[in-house]
Formats: structure tokens, C-alpha cells, sequence
């Protein structure tokens, strides 16, 4: 058994019983609802069907990373009970998190001579950056060690692929991401934009698609140009969508007609209410793992 610890943050948007049963360890974001700080803790405390109502029904949302602070005392319990840590972190592309964490490990280094705890950048974001834990948690249960494995994901993170697309665009337009007048011409023609997260681990739009069928098609075609092996993939594939699980069931269906050779069953999670309090409802993602990320 190995003697580290694998580690992760709510933003990876697994189920609780997925983390568990992978026996991989998170720290919840927090997210501010009306002025009401609450955790990001994977729809336990506030479920997601209602988040997303409330968001619809007008109830401010705003995000709060994890401090160096509190990743010190989240670490410190493992390190305290003689064991090492890598924690993979939510994209430094979209969040400061990472920089919270390798101070949190510094700090914690010079207490701790004796142990190792190693931070590394996902560059990922949500089902994704959970995808590739489940990954790492493979080669752990195959006796893979602390140093290899952190050289693996480093060497590796960027053959995670990320697509998305909204078929609402007001929470895009409030957060500043869509302009007024794009979200309103966006609104009137149906459009659905799909974007992508880049090699810097940043959420990039790619093309203007209309109507939502169609979207829904350009999604599995795209996979089919970046999967390991196109459309003899046998990776995993996730997904994960906001309050739109019919939409996400319809690219799950196609996906799994067309990549006939994947490792199980497409698995659907929830965008959790982190990444949920920036992209509203509406809004599905596809994980695979492909090619390398060059833009």
C-alpha cells in the first residue's frame, strides 16, 4: 500500500461517493450566494437542482478559492500522520488555488523535513481535472510511487481534453465572459457557443454553432478528430452538466454509439455550484483523454 496521500478539491465535480470509493481526499471551495458564504461540498449542502433555481430566480453568486491557511490545515492532518501528499490542483488558468497550495506546501516543508508533498498544476477544470485523478488513482493502486506519478501527470495533463457548450448565455454575459450584445444576439438566433480549455489551462471560445442539435453534433465530431485512437478510443469519458441533464444524455448516447470501444458507460456528473456560480445552467462538458493540447 502506498504510504502518500491523493488529494484533489471539490472542483474536480466527482460525486462524494466517486471520491470515496477512489479513496481520493478534497477541500471544498466556497462559493457566496446572497451574501451567504457556504461550501462547495458536491451538492451536500445546497443540492444542485437548487442552486441552479435560485441562480435563475435572480440570487447573486460569487466564488472564494482556498487560502493558503486552510490548505495548511487540510495537508498538515496527512503529513501529521506520517504521510506524503500530492494534491493535483484546479487549473492555474482559471483560479489562484494553485499558487495557495504551493505556498500551503512550502510552509508545511520547512515543519515537515522528513515528508514529501508535492503540488502539481491540472491545468484542468471539473469532470476533467477529475478524470485525470481517477487516472493518477489507477497508477497508485498499481504501486506506482509518489515521484513517479507526479512526473507522470506532469508529463501527461495536457492529453486531457475539455469541450463545452452553453445554450444560455446570461450568466456568461454577467460574468463578464459574452458582451451584452453578443448574449443578446446569441439569444435571439439560438446560438451555442463551444469553447475549450487551452494548453495554459485557460477556457477558450472556439466556434459560433446554431442551432443546439448541432452543437450537440460538432461535440462528437471534435472527439473524434483528438481521441487516442478517434473512434476506437477505450479511455473513460466523463461529462458534466448544469442543470441541463437531457442535453448532456444526448451527447452521452452519441458518444457511446460512435466510440462503440470506450471503458464502460459515459459517466454524467454536475457542474458543481464553483464552476456552476460562473457558467448558470445550460452548460455541458465532455472529458476524454487525446491528443496533446498545443493551443
Amino acid at each position: 500500500m502506498s504510504n502518500y496521500v491523493l488529494s484533489g478539491c471539490s472542483t474536480a465535480d466527482l460525486s462524494r461517493e466517486h471520491f470515496n470509493s477512489r479513496k481520493i481526499e478534497y477541500i471544498c471551495f466556497h462559493y457566496i450566494m446572497d451574501g451567504v458564504e457556504r461550501p462547495d461540498d458536491l451538492g451536500q449542502t445546497m443540492p444542485f437542482e437548487e442552486f441552479y433555481a435560485a441562480m435563475v430566480a435572480g440570487a447573486d453568486t460569487k466564488t472564494s478559492q482556498i487560502s493558503a491557511g486552510e490548505y495548511i490545515e487540510y495537508f498538515e492532518k496527512f503529513l501529521a500522520d506520517d504521510k506524503d501528499v500530492l494534491h493535483l490542483s484546479l487549473s492555474s488558468g482559471i483560479s489562484g488555488s494553485y499558487m495557495s497550495a504551493c505556498a500551503a506546501a512550502q510552509t508545511l516543508s520547512e515543519k515537515y523535513p522528513d515528508r514529501k508533498i508535492k503540488v502539481v498544476d491540472s491545468l484542468a477544470a471539473s469532470s476533467g481535472y477529475g478524470l485525470i485523478l481517477d487516472k493518477l488513482a489507477d497508477f497508485r493502486d498499481s504501486g506506482m510511487e509518489l515521484d513517479e506519478l507526479v512526473q507522470w501527470a506532469e508529463d501527461h495533463k495536457r492529453e486531457m481534453h475539455h469541450w463545452f457548450f452553453s445554450s444560455d448565455l446570461t450568466f456568461f454575459v454577467k460574468g463578464g465572459r459574452v458582451s451584452k450584445t453578443a448574449g443578446a444576439i446569441g439569444g435571439i438566433l439560438g446560438i451555442c457557443p463551444l469553447l475549450n480549455v487551452d494548453n495554459e489551462g485557460r477556457l477558450i471560445p472556439r466556434e459560433k454553432i446554431r442551432p443546439k442539435k448541432k452543437v450537440i453534433r460538432r461535440i462528437v465530431d471534435v472527439m473524434k478528430e483528438h481521441a487516442v485512437g478517434g473512434t476506437e478510443y477505450n479511455g473513460k469519458c466523463y461529462m458534466c452538466h448544469s442543470a441541463c441533464f437531457d442535453d448532456a444524455r444526448a451527447v452521452a448516447d452519441l458518444v457511446e454509439a460512435e466510440f462503440p470501444n470506450i471503458d464502460g458507460k459515459v459517466i454524467i456528473n454536475n457542474i458543481g455550484t464553483t464552476i456552476g456560480s460562473h457558467t448558470g445552467p445550460g452548460t455541458v462538458a465532455l472529458f476524454y483523454w487525446g491528443d496533446v493540447r498545443v493551443d
